[in-house]
């Protein structure tokens, strides 16, 4: 379990065999170490290799964080997507540049989100990698 994971992590791994390749960016380097020791627990895993990257410390992508994740929560119904322990929306904030990754139920649901994402002040770039639950990921 990773106690720290929240809606502003995006983790992600590939399966080689018995090897365990873990992707993606995190904002504590705790959480970076306890997705590891989590899957260095699992039977069977004789080897992971740990790509995560924990995203530089700063108070302006802190801020926009926050932010953003207001403006979606605000905006049309989508705060239902930001709650709970793994949320469906992952905020990703990296140098003023955002990045969506989850899933939500439809494509108006992807459209707001980055509609609201790229309102929000101080926002460089808004990259919308959200999937549309039951449709391909190829589009």
């Amino acid at each position: 379990m990773l106690p720290y994971y929240g809606v502003f992590d995006n983790l992600a791994f590939s399966i080689n065999g018995s090897s365990v390749t873990l992707y993606g960016q995190v904002v504590r380097p705790t959480t970076r170490s306890d997705a590891e020791h989590a899957v260095k627990r699992i039977p069977g895993i004789t080897r992971v290799v740990n790509n995560i990257r924990v995203l530089p410390l700063s108070r302006i992508d802190d801020s926009i964080r926050n932010q953003t994740y207001r403006s979606i929560a605000r905006t049309g119904g989508l705060y239902r997507y930001l709650q709970g322990t793994n949320p469906s929306i992952h905020i990703v904030v990296d140098r003023g540049h955002v990045t969506l990754e989850g899933i939500v139920s439809g494509r108006g649901d992807r459209t707001l989100a980055y509609v609201a994402a790229n309102q929000v002040p101080g926002v460089f770039s808004v990259t919308n990698n959200l999937r549309v639950n039951g449709e391909s990921e190829l589009r």
